[in-house]
């Protein structure tokens, strides 16, 4: 990430400023090395097309993911968006930190919007920064475990953590397909011809869009099976991870063009994780037996 890609932005789409302070907080915290400490220990071996944070319990030190959460939701209402605002009337101590990290490390919708609702407070905006809060876990999970993942995953979903791909890239001379996940950084190798979310690969019922504005360089590629779409850029080599998130956020007028041909991308995770988490002894815990 550059300061000037995030000021284009900004100057591109002025309603995002606000939540591009947030996403700004994002990006820095998922190269901070602390995280490299949460990283769970995972089984030697693993199943076929099992992402590798699946069925895992998770100890954390509750103490720093709920100042990182604070962190997160203070910054959300600093940014001055409406619906943000709200958010600042979560009490501390009212808040489940294992809870919310679990439903947004699971992309848990309906478990987040039971939270919000209990705290009074607007789900969409809740759960909107709650996703965000695992983000600088799962890019330590990625880095930590790139070497151990399968050369042959097929799978549609990420590899680490179960999440739908954000957008796919294809890369040199040799146009190689690369799917992306905006959530923990990861990347693999996929055929060309295959639907990542129903595993369509029926050329007749694939295809893609080309928005006048996309230039020879941004596609859509499209399903009818599922009519699920996603993204494509065609570049000489893959970005990097933390930035992710900021070049999906760059390229809006094409999930704007693919909804309005009736397209969409599927809800929730593409692989159930069913983890659990728990937490691990922090100071505060050691010293005053307290609970986050």
């Amino acid at each position: 990430m550059t300061e000037n890609e995030v000021q284009a932005l900004a100057r591109e789409y002025p309603d995002w400023q606000p939540w591009l302070l947030v996403i700004e907080a994002v990006m820095r915290e998922v190269t901070d090395s602390k995280w490299e400490t949460s990283v769970p220990s995972r089984a030697e071996t693993q199943a076929a097309n099992v992402p590798l944070l699946a069925g895992l319990t998770i100890a954390l030190d509750l103490e720093r993911i709920r100042r990182w959460q604070q962190e997160l939701v203070q910054t959300s209402v600093r940014s001055g968006a409406p619906k943000m605002s709200p958010l600042n009337l979560i009490k501390k101590n009212a808040v489940n930190t294992a809870a919310v990290f679990k439903a947004a490390l699971c992309e848990d919708g309906a478990g987040l919007k039971r939270i919000a609702n209990d705290l009074g407070v607007d789900a969409d905006a809740f759960s909107a920064v709650a996703l965000l809060i695992p983000v600088p876990f799962l890019h330590a999970c990625n880095r930590h475990w790139a070497r151990s993942r399968s050369p042959g995953w097929t799978a549609g979903y990420c590899p680490t953590c179960g999440a739908w791909p954000t957008f796919a890239e294809l890369r040199g001379i040799e146009r190689s397909r690369y799917l992306r996940c905006n959530r923990c950084g990861a990347e693999w190798q996929a055929h060309v011809l295959f639907c990542s979310f129903c595993g369509n690969s029926d050329h007749k019922e694939l295809g893609s869009l080309l928005p006048e504005k996309s230039g020879s360089t941004r596609a859509i590629e499209t399903c009818n099976r599922c009519r699920g779409y996603l993204k494509t850029f065609t570049k000489l080599q893959g970005s990097a991870a933390p930035k992710i998130i900021l070049d999906d956020l760059a390229s809006v007028d094409l999930d704007i063009a693919a909804l309005d041909h009736g397209f969409k991308r599927p809800a929730g995770p593409g692989y159930s994780l069913n983890c659990e988490v728990v937490g691990k002894q922090g100071f505060s815990q050691r010293i005053f037996g307290r609970n986050l």
